[in-house]
């Protein structure tokens, strides 16, 4: 019962949301094109489904192949930092650096040097700049969490620092690169639409594109649908990585 009453709770919630934006709308007769009704918004979604979809899928896949790459650099660059502290103290700096730094603000000069006839390529490059740091940072974190019991049996039977980070660190630090893989594949589809925004082509037909070119026809529906479609893609994303999560531990524990 109480599993039910979990489920329902967000559906309940969102319906009573729905259904108060739809009086005010028509109570206080705001016009479509500054605020349209819910029930305009769903019938723009329907209309627009054959344009959303596809445009949907250029961001997800776009978010998805940089979420892998960063996935993937940023493992490598935490084992070698696990390696060498030396190494860390070096790179800490410059990982935070990249992490503060507003993407807005880069996105010129990437595609400056991937080259303004290339915005697929400057899209996944700042994609894969924001989701690095999470990955990055959670890795590192993980890695310096193994039982100090089992540190201390380690240096007993001579292990080698590669062995130790192989077969100690990086296991404990697999719940804390899930976690980071949880916040990178968000922010990954953050980097992929800001990126879009940048671009302010029709090279890359993303979500941004549908965005943009629904607000330079006041269109106010058609953004607000294809907004929803991108809330509902994450949140696709992050349930399926927290199911991938939930999969990968207890096979790592029963191990």
């Amino acid at each position: 019962m109480n599993r039910v009453v979990d489920a329902l709770a967000p559906a309940v919630l969102i319906l009573l949301l729905l259904a108060g934006w739809e009086a005010a709308c028509r109570l206080t007769g705001v016009p479509a094109y500054f605020l349209p009704p819910p029930s305009k918004v769903m019938l723009a979604a329907a209309s627009g489904l054959t344009v959303l979809v596809p445009a949907a899928w250029n961001t997800l896949s776009v978010a998805l192949v940089a979420l892998v790459l960063a996935a993937g650099a940023a493992l490598a660059l935490a084992l070698l930092v696990g390696l060498s502290p030396l190494l860390e103290r070096a790179v800490r700096p410059l990982a935070s650096a990249l992490q503060v730094t507003p993407v807005v603000a880069v996105a010129p000069l990437i595609l400056i040097w991937v080259g303004i006839d290339h915005p697929e390529r400057a899209v996944i490059a700042l994609a894969v700049l924001v989701a690095f740091f999470p990955i990055f940072s959670g890795t590192v974190t993980g890695l310096r969490s193994a039982d100090p019991d089992l540190e201390r049996l380690f240096d007993l039977y001579g292990a080698s620092r590669l062995q130790r980070v192989l077969r100690l660190r990086l296991p404990a630090a697999v719940p804390f690169l899930m976690e980071g893989l949880k916040v990178g594949a968000g922010l990954a589809i953050i980097g992929a639409v800001v990126a879009e925004f940048a671009a302010g082509s029709g090279g890359v037909r993303g979500l941004a594109w549908q965005i943009l070119d629904a607000g330079n026809k006041l269109q106010t529906d058609r953004m607000i649908a294809a907004l929803v479609v991108l809330a509902v893609m994450g949140v696709a994303v992050h349930a399926g990585l927290e199911r991938l999560e939930g999969a990968g531990l207890r096979w790592w524990r029963g191990r």
